[in-house]
């Protein structure tokens, strides 16, 4: 298909649940193509379903995908240009499997879609942190890497794409009670439960707005910034051993 004929898609990855499928209830609103990408595809289909009713809706499709699989990138792509679709904006809340997925994928879906988007001048890409990506976490530690790696990328990138028409917004709220961390085995620590919980709506629709605006890095809620204030002004060093205490402390 002719390239010029090709129609812009909000691709969501981590649609399933939580505050991707919370930004495909955004994105539907401003009558967009959806491209939804999740693992369950009962949860997918519900979805689909759901959107298909709002008045706004346009095309949404939907793939059902391990995002570690190694041709994960390539059936998205393929999914895209089939129905006469490119990336236009990519909201990457992925938050299974740790180093792969917020890592590895994050990059690679970034790395395929970003050079069409500079290259039309419009678009761009949200990714999901969180406020533990400040701190080193002992007994998280894998977790905690994994999102100080989503803040750093997405605080580069935003960088290079400056003045492109491209953005690239970092989401860094506190922990967002969805189904994700009701089943991980960290979403039961101390930690996670003393820090300030938010809600997956609410967030990704400030979110929404400030990629709109043209924003970095948006902290949802007070308390979250008050919490990234300790953090920048407590060295690493201390903050891994108050983080420890918390962690053992019963």
């Amino acid at each position: 298909m002719n390239a010029g004929h090709l129609v812009p898609a909000v691709v969501v990855t981590g649609a399933s649940s939580g505050v991707g499928r919370e930004f495909a209830r955004l994105a539907i609103e401003d009558g967009v193509a959806l491209v939804l990408v999740g693992r369950s595809e009962p949860a997918l289909a519900e979805l689909v379903q759901e959107l298909s009713a709002r008045r706004a809706a346009n095309r949404i499709l939907k793939l059902s995908i391990d995002l570690q699989r190694a041709d994960a990138v390539a059936q998205i792509d393929a999914l895209l240009s089939e129905n006469g679709l490119y990336c236009d904006v990519l909201i990457s809340s992925l938050q299974l499997q740790l180093i792969d997925v917020n890592v590895k994928a994050t990059v690679a879906l970034s790395l395929r879609f970003l050079p069409g988007m500079l290259s039309r001048g419009q678009g761009g890409i949200i990714n999901i942190g969180s406020i533990t990506g400040y701190s080193p976490g002992p007994y998280m530690a894998g977790y905690c890497a994994s999102k100080a790696f989503v803040r750093s990328f997405s605080a580069a990138l935003s960088a290079e794409v400056a003045g492109s028409g491209v953005t690239v917004t970092c989401l860094t709220p506190g922990i967002l009670r969805t189904a994700f961390f009701d089943r991980a085995p960290m979403g039961h620590s101390r930690l996670m439960k003393i820090l300030p919980h938010g809600n997956a709506a609410k967030a990704a629709r400030i979110a929404w707005t400030a990629f709109k605006q043209g924003r970095s890095l948006v902290v949802p809620r007070l308390i979250d910034r008050f919490v990234l204030s300790i953090c920048w002004l407590t060295p690493d060093w201390l903050l891994a051993r108050l983080v420890l205490a918390l962690q053992r402390a019963s």
